[in-house]
């Protein structure tokens, strides 16, 4: 499957997480531009100044400062320039009940971040085929990306 997603967004506040991913893309050779944000307000903002030309997909961290990532998911979608930005929950936390809320605020997928590079990658690649494949909304039974 060709993955046609070109530009990433990502918010994570943790530089170690924000290393891996970029990492894990230039491992897997995708010609995707990464542009990232350290939390959630300097998302809003970069949201904003690019409202025209927004990225292809947002993997968004729930455990963010000034702005939490559940925060973010509500103002992206409350908003008609970003409300059919794709967004995938990539967060180190699980909590059905809160997974259940992201699913019914209009995020795409759930990626618990794994603790091995591998799965990074493997998570990744899986969640971009999946939009590149279909870019709407899966059941919430297809909503947490796992193996």
């Amino acid at each position: 499957m060709t993955i046609t997603i070109k530009k990433l967004l990502l918010a994570d506040d943790d530089v170690d997480d924000c290393l891996f991913f970029k990492e894990a893309l230039d491992e897997l050779q995708l010609a995707v531009n990464l542009i990232t944000a350290n939390d959630g307000e300097e998302l809003m903002n970069l949201l904003n100044r690019i409202s025209s030309s927004l990225p292809d997909v947002l993997f968004l961290d729930l455990n963010m400062p000034r702005k939490n990532g559940f925060d973010c998911l509500m103002e992206i979608k409350s908003n008609k320039k970003f409300e059919l930005l794709p967004v995938i929950i990539f967060s180190t936390s699980y909590d059905g009940d809160v997974v259940n809320k992201l699913y019914e605020a209009g995020a795409h997928y759930y990626i618990r971040k794994p603790s091995e590079f591998s799965n990074i990658k493997k998570f990744i690649l899986k969640a971009l085929n999946l939009l590149s494949s279909s870019n709407s909304k899966p059941s919430l039974d297809g909503f947490v990306i796992n193996s």
